[in-house]
């Protein structure tokens, strides 16, 4: 059967674009499905952080820019400045997951933020980015504008917030288990392979059966 993985993120969440590598080679080659979930650590109207502040700079240098240069990722702390609200970049995820395209569209989102420094609050940005994955612009920009996935991605984070319980992010459900935070790919392999173990049938030797030994 296949194993289920669940991965909340937001994409202002450097941890997030962190934890998208160990994931990643720890499925490789596994029966494991893989679903972007949505999360706004900061929803509107809630105030954006801005990176000129102490705070951002603290956690980047301190944290971020040390992990990253440890797992040889290239990570930089944008400038967009106040940091832009998530739910129109959400709602384009609806569009694309309803298109087919959710992974590849949540690397890209991460990418343009943490490697290129794009604002993806700007509709404008975010069209030009959901071409580049193969997403019809004028659909996208007409969903965006309408407002077309709206309640899909509100239902979402309901589902995040107080169904799931989600107080942090990254967090992984990995089947039955939930761990928050960036874990390497050995911890996840182990995980993965613990709740596919629980996954397969058990079988009962009891009554009278044809076995592999021969009986029969």
């Amino acid at each position: 059967m296949t194993l289920k993985v669940k991965i909340y993120s937001d994409y202002v969440c450097p941890f997030c674009f962190l934890a998208e590598q160990p994931l990643e080679e720890a499925i490789k080659g596994k029966d494991v499905e893989v679903e972007w979930m949505p999360f706004e650590l900061r929803p509107a109207p809630n105030p954006t952080l801005r990176p000129e502040e102490n705070y951002l700079q603290t956690t980047w240098a301190q944290s971020v820019y040390p992990m990253a240069k440890n797992m040889g990722i290239d990570i930089v702390l944008p400038d967009v400045s106040p940091q832009p609200h998530t739910h129109l970049a959400f709602e384009g995820f609806q569009y694309a997951k309803a298109n087919g395209k959710a992974t590849a569209y949540n690397d890209r989102m991460l990418r343009a933020f943490f490697q290129e420094g794009l604002d993806i609050g700007n509709v404008d940005i975010l069209t030009a980015l959901a071409g580049e994955i193969g997403l019809d612009q004028e659909e996208y920009r007409s969903a965006l504008e309408t407002r077309k996935y709206k309640e899909a991605h509100q239902k979402a984070l309901r589902h995040a917030y107080e169904e799931a319980n989600i107080t942090a992010v990254p967090t992984f459900v990995i089947g039955e288990t939930a761990i928050a935070g960036i874990h390497p790919k050995e911890k996840i392999e182990q995980i993965i392979e613990e709740e596919l173990k629980k996954q397969k049938p058990q079988v009962l030797f009891e009554g009278i059966a044809c076995g592999i030994d021969g009986f029969c």
